[in-house]
C-alpha cells in the first residue's frame, strides 16, 4: 500500500495499492470524498457501518467495481478499517485466498473506510446452492479451507457459507474467504477450542436452511477433521450442534431487531 497523498498537515490518510492509484486519481476520490462521491452507492446501513459499491466507467473503456465499507466515527484504535486490513494481511500471509485490498484510510474525525476489488465470476456459496448448485461440489473445498484457516492459527468469527465466495468451473470450485474484519489469531490453548467450535457451528448453522442433508453435514465435518489430522470428528459434533442452536436463537433476536441486516448486495 502506498499513500495516496503525502500532505503532512492533512489529518486524513488514504492508502491505495499502486495499481489502483491512477483510478482513484481519475475519479477524484480521496479519503474524505469516499463518503460522498456519486460513484459510491450505499446499499445497506447499519449502526456501525455502511456497505457500498463503487462503480465507474474509466476513460480507457474499463468498468471497475469495488466493495467499500464506510465506518462510523470512533476513537477506538485500531479503527474498524484497520481490523479489515489486518485480517486481510493475515489471510494473505497464510496463503488463504481472499479479495484484493484496493484502498483503506482513516479520517481525522474518526471515520474510516476500506475498499476491496470485486470478485468477478464468484458468488456466495449459499447463493449458488440456492440456485441449484449441489453442495457436493462445495463440500470438500469449504471443509479444506476451514481446516487451512485453523491450521494457520486463525479463526473467522463469522464463518457462514455466505463468506465463502465460490467460482465453479469444470466441476472444480475455487474459493475466497471474505469479511476479513472478522479474522483474528486463535487464542491460547485454554480457549482455542471454543473459537474453533464457534467457527464450525456457524458454518453448520448456515447449512440448515439449504438443501443440505445431515449426511452431507457429517461428511463435511469428517473431511475437515481428516484435513486437520484428527482421527475422529465425533467429539466435535455435540458442541457444534449445541452452539448452532445458540446461534439460531441469537440470529432470530437479531433479525427481529434489525431486519434490514438481511439486505443482499446488488448484483
Amino acid at each position: 500500500m502506498c499513500p495516496y497523498s503525502d500532505m503532512k498537515d492533512n489529518p486524513n490518510r488514504m492508502f491505495v495499492s499502486a495499481g489502483y492509484q491512477p483510478i482513484f486519481r481519475e475519479l477524484g476520490i480521496d479519503a474524505e470524498t469516499v463518503f460522498d462521491h456519486p460513484s459510491v452507492t450505499c446499499w445497506r446501513t447499519l449502526p456501525d457501518r455502511q456497505n457500498c459499491t463503487l462503480d465507474a466507467d474509466l476513460a480507457d473503456g474499463r468498468h471497475v467495481r469495488f466493495h467499500v465499507k464506510r465506518y462510523a466515527p470512533t476513537r477506538r484504535v485500531p479503527t474498524p478499517a484497520d481490523a479489515d486490513v489486518q485480517g486481510c494481511r493475515q489471510l494473505e500471509s497464510a496463503s488463504i485466498p481472499t479479495a484484493t485490498l484496493v484502498a483503506h484510510g482513516n479520517l481525522g474525525d474518526g471515520r474510516s473506510f476500506v475498499a476491496f476489488n470485486d470478485l468477478a465470476g464468484y458468488a456466495p456459496a449459499d447463493k449458488l446452492i440456492e440456485r441449484g448448485r449441489p453442495f457436493e461440489s462445495l463440500l470438500q473445498p469449504t471443509a479444506d479451507l476451514a481446516a487451512r484457516l485453523h491450521d494457520a492459527g486463525l479463526h473467522h468469527r463469522d464463518l457462514y457459507l455466505c463468506h465463502f465466495m465460490a467460482k465453479v468451473e469444470g466441476g472444480r470450485a475455487e474459493l475466497k474467504l471474505i469479511d476479513t474484519a472478522r479474522v483474528k489469531r486463535l487464542p491460547g490453548v485454554l480457549t482455542r477450542r471454543r473459537w474453533v467450535v464457534k467457527d464450525l457451528a456457524q458454518f453448520w448453522y448456515s447449512t440448515l436452511k439449504l438443501p443440505i442433508t445431515d449426511e452431507q453435514r457429517l461428511a463435511w465435518l469428517a473431511r475437515y477433521a481428516a484435513r486437520r489430522g484428527m482421527t475422529d470428528a465425533k467429539p466435535l459434533l455435540a458442541p457444534i450442534e449445541r452452539k448452532a442452536r445458540s446461534i439460531a436463537r441469537h440470529d432470530a433476536r437479531l433479525h427481529r431487531a434489525r431486519p434490514d441486516r438481511d439486505v443482499s448486495i446488488p448484483s
